[in-house]
C-alpha cells in the first residue's frame, strides 16, 4: 500500500523471515527507516511527519520486535534482518530506498548497503554499531542481565515504573533528556515484548545473536560503497562515540564529512527530530533531482555478491549462535 501526505497508514506484508509489520507515510521514492534493540518502528514518528512531502517513508519493526510476527525458530540475527529488509523491499515491489538506521538498525543497514549496493539510492546512519564496537561496551550490563534470565523481570519492571526505563541503570543514558520520552512511547516500545514468553524469548535471541563478527566482515565491502552516505552523530553518546562516525566516513567513499549533534545521545533523531530532519533533507534534496539517480553510475558493479531471499542468512563462516 501506498501513504498519502494525511496519517501515516500501518501495514504487514508477509516474507519468509515473518509477517513484517511497518508504517509508511507520503509518496514518490522510498526512505526506509530502520531502528534498533528495544524500539521499534514507532521511533521513526518524527521523521515520517516531517519528510512525507518528498519520500514515500516507511519504517519497520525488526524481527522480535514491535508488532512483527515470526517463528520460534526464525533466525534473528543483525544479519537476518537484513535479509528480512530485502525481503520485505520485493515483496512490496520496491527497487531502491534511502535506507535510514539507528543503533542496531544502523549496523543492520550497514550489512544491507554492503551486500545490496544496486538497492541503495542513499545511505544515512546515525549513532550506531560500527565495525569491531558491537555490541558497545557500555551495553555489557544489559547483555549479562539478560544472560542472567533477568529480562522478563527486567522489561516489566521499566513498564511498572517509567522511571526504571529512564534511569542510568536503563535506558536514561540513550537520552540527552530522559523525561523527554512519555509514558506512552515507553508503553508502545516494550509492550509488544511482553504479550508472550515466546515473545520475550525471540528478544533474548536478537540479544544473545549480538556478534561483531557480522560488522568487521563488511569493512572491505565498505570501502567501495559509492551511494551518497549521510553521517548524523550525537556528541555525547556513550554507547557509540564520535570517532565512529568519522571512522565511517573515512571508510565509505560516497560519505561526506559527519553532521554533529552538539550534546546528542543515542535516540537524538526521536528527542530532537530536526537535527536529524533538517541535514537529511537537505542531503536527499542535494543528491537527487526529482528523485533522478545523479551519483556514480559504478553503483552496483562491487565485488560483493547481492543478499537475495535464496542467500544465505548469514555471510559470516562462522555464523553467532542463537
Amino acid at each position: 500500500m501506498s501513504g498519502t501526505l494525511g496519517a501515516p497508514v500501518v501495514g504487514t506484508v508477509e516474507t519468509a523471515s515473518g509477517r513484517i509489520s511497518y508504517i509508511e507515510a507520503g509518496s514518490g521514492p522510498v526512505a526506509l527507516f530502520v531502528h534498533g534493540v528495544l524500539m521499534n518502528k514507532h521511533l521513526w514518528r518524527h521523521q515520517l511527519s516531517s519528510l512525507s512531502d518528498i519520500r514515500r517513508c516507511i519504517a519497520i519493526d525488526l524481527l522480535a520486535h514491535g508488532d512483527t510476527e515470526i517463528d520460534p525458530y526464525q533466525d534473528v540475527s543483525v544479519t537476518a534482518n537484513a535479509l528480512m529488509i530485502v525481503e520485505v523491499l520485493d515483496a512490496l515491489q520496491i527497487d531502491q530506498v534511502d535506507i535510514v538506521g539507528n543503533d542496531s538498525g544502523g549496523g543492520i543497514s550497514q550489512i544491507f548497503a554492503a551486500l545490496n549496493p544496486d538497492r541503495v539510492r542513499t545511505l544515512t546512519l546515525t549513532d550506531c554499531d560500527t565495525n569491531d564496537n558491537w555490541p558497545p561496551e557500555a551495553f555489557g550490563e544489559f547483555l549479562e542481565m539478560t544472560a542472567r534470565g533477568e529480562l522478563s523481570e527486567t522489561l516489566h519492571a521499566m513498564l511498572s515504573d517509567k522511571a526504571v526505563y529512564r534511569s542510568p541503570d536503563a535506558l536514561g543514558f540513550a537520552y540527552e533528556c530522559p523525561d523527554s520520552v512519555s509514558d506512552t512511547d515507553i508503553d508502545t516500545y516494550l509492550q509488544p515484548f511482553v504479550r508472550s514468553e515466546q515473545r520475550i524469548r525471540d528478544l533474548e535471541r536478537f540479544l544473545e545473536a549480538f556478534d561483531n563478527e557480522h560488522t568487521l566482515v563488511l569493512e572491505p565491502a565498505l570501502r567501495q560503497l559509492q551511494a551518497p552516505t549521510l553521517i548524523v552523530w550525537g556528541t555525547d553518546d556513550v554507547y557509540f562515540p564520535i570517532k565512529w562516525a568519522h571512522w565511517l566516513a573515512e571508510t565509505i567513499p560516497g560519505a561526506n564529512t559527519p553532521v554533529e549533534v552538539a550534546g546528542g545521545r543515542l535516540f537524538f533523531p526521536e528527542e530532537r527530530p530536526e537535527a536529524f530532519n533538517e541535514p537529511f533533507r537537505a542531503h536527499l534534496l542535494a543528491t537527487y533531482d526529482g528523485g533522478a539517480r545523479t551519483a556514480s553510475p559504478s553503483e552496483g558493479q562491487f565485488a560483493t555478491p547481492r543478499m537475495t531471499a535464496a542467500s544465505p542468512v548469514s555471510p559470516i563462516a562462522k555464523p553467532p549462535a542463537d
